[in-house]
């Protein structure tokens, strides 16, 4: 059963009518998080389990991601002093502003866990309460916490007492169609201190699945409680989408995830577009296979060949898509163990594949 406020409270809840035309942030005004400035329109990195790494989040900080974000660490595996835990506290100088994300079930743990990042220096430490996989959810962490609204009060309100870094929270707009709390929600986090809010626009009983509802984080935006800022994520894969959405919705910015897997041009694309109204040329083939031979030469020195080799190769079917009659350098890219055989297979790439070769990009 579902732990949530008062009936009054959840009854103006259903009742509410979703609206849209709030105020847009004028050109002037800069979205904060505690004293970080991120622009005008920030364009936040999602954390994403096995791919928001260090080499992936190099590529999107270069291509032009205002604030990134560390792949998910469980609380319970960094106080065990897990290796695959600890090694994702790995942040550089380049990254800044960065944020180490953390996720769990028990105070304790997530207190102490809290004082192990602060102690790496992010620029802040973020809440996940919003993964909606199986294997989280069924330890009472991410998403799962959306059916426990006062524990999910408690642990933000330890959290930012464990530590002197801002603190952010990740969520989603509830557990399903019927506890869509997340204008109360976003509220009471505020009230315990957390200095800013990404809300993914479904539910955790959606999954990934249909459209991402956007009509509720603008409520959370335009709530006149709310002064922190409010970044909105679900569905945003083209420029002409996210400023769009930022017009309509009046979000701060938004958080994009996984539009930037194979593509990390899209934060350079928003940004153009936000400024001139106008779309950039796709990349080309040279810088495709510059970007996908970086990622993985970062990946092998940072994870080592076999596990750096394994996990890259999510991302070539992106690096490439569209790319006329390579479904067999495609197969033979992902079935390579070897980083040298990839990177000369890669630059066959090169010699043999121009921008003209492109399909519905």
């Amino acid at each position: 059963m579902l732990q949530v406020f008062a009936s009054s409270v959840l009854l103006s809840n259903h009742l509410r009518k979703p609206y849209l035309c709030p105020q847009a942030l004028t050109p002037e005004s800069v979205a904060k998080i505690g004293n970080i400035e991120l622009g005008d329109f920030p364009l936040l990195l999602a954390p994403m389990e096995d791919v928001s790494d260090p080499p992936f989040r190099a590529l999107c900080k270069k291509y032009g991601a205002d604030m990134m974000f560390t792949e998910f660490i469980s609380s319970e595996g960094l106080i065990r002093n897990a290796a695959k835990s600890t090694q994702k506290l790995d942040i550089y100088e380049y990254e800044r502003p960065v944020g180490i994300q953390v996720f769990g079930a028990e105070l304790e743990p997530m207190i102490e866990s809290t004082r192990i990042i602060t102690e790496t220096n992010p620029d802040l430490v973020d809440i996940n309460f919003g993964c909606p996989v199986k294997k989280v959810v069924c330890k009472g962490a991410g998403a799962a916490i959306l059916q426990d609204i006062p524990k999910m009060v408690r642990l933000t309100e330890a959290v930012v007492k464990a530590t002197h870094l801002p603190v952010t929270v990740k969520t989603r707009l509830g557990w399903d169609e019927s506890s869509k709390y997340i204008v109360e929600v976003a509220e009471r986090l505020q009230d315990v201190g957390i200095q800013g809010i990404s809300i993914h626009g479904r539910t955790r009983s959606q999954m990934y699945k249909g459209e991402a509802d956007w009509t509720l984080i603008a409520e959370v935006k335009n709530n006149p409680r709310m002064h922190i800022p409010v970044f909105g994520n679900g569905d945003i894969d083209s420029p002409q989408k996210a400023v769009e959405y930022k017009n309509r919705y009046g979000v701060d910015g938004v958080m994009i995830g996984r539009a930037s897997i194979g593509y990390p041009w899209v934060f350079r694309e928003i940004k153009h577009y936000h400024r001139t109204g106008e779309m950039l040329p796709p990349p080309t083939v040279d810088e495709r296979v510059d970007a996908a031979a970086q990622h993985l030469e970062m990946s092998v020195k940072w994870k080592g060949e076999r596990l750096g080799v394994l996990e890259m190769r999510r991302h070539y079917a992106n690096y490439f898509k569209g790319l006329k009659n390579f479904k067999q350098v495609r197969t033979a890219l992902v079935e390579m163990d070897s980083s040298a055989e990839i990177l000369a297979c890669l630059d066959e790439v090169r010699l043999n594949y121009s921008d003209a070769d492109f399909v519905g990009v």
